[in-house]
C-alpha cells in the first residue's frame, strides 16, 4: 500500500486553519488504497511525526500527545525519499509515495516548501514552487492578471523601503487614484490577515502600518461594489475543471478571518445567485488563469461580480484552500456531485503521475 504524507500546521498566521483542514484531508484519504501518515510543524518551526488520534490535530492537543509525538523530518536525500524519524534507540527512515501539504499561507503556499519537496523529490499535491509563489504574492498575482488582461480592481503596490521615502506620496496616490472606500494588504499574507478597509485618508496611515506587520509589501486596491464569488478548479494544468461557483455574502463588513473561520455566520450559497451567462464566465476565468500562472491539482479563484455593469473581475487565487467542515472549496465540489473523497484522490493521482 502507498504512504501518503500530511503535512500540517507550520509558521503562519494560518497555523489553527491548517490543524481543521488537515483533520478532514487525513480522515477522508480512502484507507484502502492509502497508509495515512501526518507530520506537524509547530509554530516555531519544529516538525514532528505525530501518530495518534486525528481530533487531537484539529483541536490542538495533539503537542501534548507524548506518547505518539516524534522529532521528524523530510529528508532532502534522495535515496530516503521520505522521512527521517529520530528515535531513542537511533534512527529509521520511512519511505513516503507523495506528500499532500496541508499548509495555507506563508511558509506552506508561498512555494517555499515545495521547493524543499522538488531537492527531496518527492512528489507533492498541489501547485510548483513558481506557481505557488506567484499566487501568494498579490503584486506578482495582480502584475500577472494585467498582463493577460484580465479585469481586476484597479491597485498600487509599494515596499516598506519605498514608502519609507515616499509615504505621502503613496498615501496621496491611494486617495487619487483608487478612491474611497479602498483596501490595504500585505502582498504574502492569506485568509484576509492583516487586510483594512479605508474609508477615509485620514486612516490610510495606520491600515498601511498594519499591513507591514505581516510582509515587507503590501498593495492596496480599489474597494468593488458588488457580490463575492469563488470557483473550485482541480485537475492538471492542461486540463482543469472549474465545475462550480459559490457565493459569499460576509457577516463583517468583509470576508475577513473572522468572518471566514469564527464567526460562522457568514452566508454562503451553492451556486451562486448569478445568471448563467456570469456564471460560465467565472468559470472560463477561473480555469483560464489556473492554467496561465501554472496551477496544477486544486486552487480556489476569487471574484467580484460588479453592481453596476455585472462584470467579472478577478480578485486572487488560493493554491491550497480550506477544507475545514466549512470551507467552500469542498462544498462546491460536493455541490457538482465530487465528493471530498474522489477530491482526495483525484489529487494524490496526479501529484503522483507529474
Amino acid at each position: 500500500m502507498k504512504k501518503v504524507l500530511i503535512i500540517f500546521g507550520g509558521v503562519s498566521s494560518e497555523h489553527d486553519v491548517s490543524l481543521c483542514s488537515a483533520r478532514s484531508v487525513a480522515d477522508r484519504i480512502r484507507k484502502d488504497k492509502w497508509e495515512v501518515l501526518t507530520l506537524g510543524i509547530t509554530k516555531d518551526g519544529r516538525w514532528l511525526l505525530y501518530t495518534g488520534d486525528t481530533q487531537n490535530i484539529e483541536n490542538g492537543t495533539w503537542l501534548s500527545d507524548s506518547d505518539n509525538v516524534f522529532p521528524a523530518v523530510v529528508s532532502p536525500d534522495r535515496s530516503v525519499h521520505g522521512i527521517t524519524v529520530y528515535e531513542k534507540d537511533g534512527n529509521r527512515d520511512i519511505y513516503i509515495d507523495v506528500i499532500f501539504p496541508v499548509l495555507h499561507g506563508k511558509n506552506g503556499e508561498d512555494g517555499t516548501i515545495q521547493g524543499f519537496f522538488k531537492i527531496a523529490g518527492i512528489p507533492f499535491v498541489g501547485c510548483d514552487t513558481l506557481s505557488s509563489a506567484m499566487c501568494m504574492d498579490k503584486a506578482i498575482t495582480n502584475t500577472m492578471a494585467d498582463h493577460f488582461g484580465f479585469l481586476q480592481a484597479k491597485w498600487l503596490g509599494i515596499t516598506k523601503g519605498e514608502y519609507a521615502a515616499c509615504s505621502e506620496k503613496f498615501i496621496d496616490d491611494c486617495a487619487k487614484y483608487l478612491g474611497f472606500p479602498l483596501f490595504i494588504k500585505p502582498a504574502n499574507a492569506g485568509s484576509s490577515i492583516g487586510v483594512s478597509k479605508v474609508s477615509s485618508a485620514d486612516e490610510l496611515e495606520k491600515a498601511v502600518e498594519d499591513a507591514f506587520l505581516h510582509d515587507t509589501k503590501i498593495v492596496a486596491e480599489e474597494g468593488i461594489v458588488g457580490m463575492e464569488v469563488e470557483c473550485a478548479v482541480i485537475g492538471s494544468n492542461e486540463n482543469p475543471r472549474a465545475p462550480m461557483v459559490g457565493e459569499v455574502v460576509p457577516c463583517n463588513d468583509f470576508y475577513d478571518y473572522d468572518a471566514k473561520y469564527l464567526a460562522n455566520e457568514s452566508e454562503l450559497h451553492i451556486p451562486a445567485r448569478i445568471d448563467d451567462v456570469t456564471f460560465k464566465t467565472v468559470q472560463e476565468n477561473a480555469a483560464r488563469i489556473f492554467t496561465l500562472l501554472g496551477c496544477s491539482g486544486l486552487a480556489r479563484a476569487d471574484f467580484f461580480v460588479r453592481t453596476s455593469d455585472k462584470k467579472v473581475l478577478f480578485n486572487e487565487i488560493n493554491t491550497i484552500p480550506g477544507f475545514t467542515s466549512i470551507s467552500m472549496y469542498a462544498k462546491m465540489l460536493a455541490k457538482a456531485g465530487i465528493e471530498i473523497e474522489d477530491v482526495l484522490e483525484e489529487l494524490l493521482s496526479l501529484a503522483m503521475e507529474q
